[in-house]
């Protein structure tokens, strides 16, 4: 990888202007084919049980986007325009991901393992990266760079946030065992432990407040590092009250996301992915 990573970095660097596209082309499709297998990955997790940042994965993506022309993608009687070099991924029943028909779309570019149920109409986006046994809910997002961990459910209309720009921000990252409860919200580098339980509806962004009644903290993001939910958390919507008179007098207060427990032998019950549907 240290080739590809050298040349990437060397390109990325160049004005557009004065960018080699056939060189960068072929960089970019070589790109697509490591994420594609797996062996690459925008983020991966490092000795120390914490998450490191292939920046340069993320430079390869966008010089893609830098070089690729605007073309004529229209399929099964449907018109698209997009980039001639960002296709959608073909898969066959050799890759073993469980793709039901009704318009879901996988980017070339995106890592899905096998065991993987994708249930119509979902999105993979490019340089995401989803582990084994996890299941993509109708109408939920997987975002550019997004990282999702084994037997994760991301339920209906769940949105994991992309991230592209800037080039050193950290994608949102979903580890093993996490159910991300429907109309579900994870932004901007937010990280969401193993066996962590989010909620319908709740909303986890940069600048979120995480209200932990169990230990009696407040869990927030800073420059160093990003919103992280603890291990086998149960977060739910809440809200707390807004202070000044206005307020008062009106009775408003703002939503919160508050951990009321974590993780034991019930939650385990109520949230386990039914093998029958495998």
């Amino acid at each position: 990888m240290g080739d590809l990573r050298r040349r990437i970095e060397q390109l990325f660097a160049l004005p557009v202007a004065e960018l080699p596209v056939e060189e960068a082309a072929a960089a970019f499709s070589e790109l697509k084919q490591e994420l594609n297998r797996g062996r690459l990955r925008s983020a991966e997790p490092d000795a120390a049980g914490g998450w490191h940042v292939n920046a340069w994965v993320k430079q390869g993506i966008l010089l893609g986007f830098r070089v690729g022309r605007l073309a004529d993608v229209s399929t099964g009687g449907f018109s698209f325009f997009d980039k001639e070099n960002l296709p959608m991924r073909c898969l066959t029943p050799e890759d073993n991901v469980r793709l039901v028909p009704g318009g879901s779309a996988i980017r070339d570019g995106a890592y899905v393992a096998p065991g993987v149920i994708c249930m119509p109409p979902m999105y993979i986006n490019i340089g995401s990266y989803v582990d084994e046994g996890s299941m993509i809910d109708s109408h939920a997002l997987v975002g550019t760079c997004a990282q999702i961990g084994r037997r994760v459910h991301l339920s209906a209309a769940a949105q994991v946030g992309g991230v592209l720009e800037p080039i050193g921000a950290s994608p949102v990252i979903i580890e093993d065992d996490v159910l991300v409860g429907g109309n579900c919200g994870v932004y901007e580098g937010t990280i969401v432990r193993r066996r962590a339980v989010l909620a319908a509806g709740v909303v986890l962004t940069a600048s979120s407040k995480v209200y932990d009644i169990v230990n009696g903290q407040v869990l927030t993001a800073s420059a160093e590092k990003p919103l992280e939910i603890p291990e086998g958390a149960v977060v739910v919507n809440g809200s707390r009250r807004i202070g000044g008179e206005f307020a008062e007098e009106h009775g408003l207060a703002l939503a919160a996301s508050i951990i009321i427990k974590y993780r034991d032998d019930r939650t385990d019950a109520r949230t386990a992915l039914e093998t029958a549907l495998r």
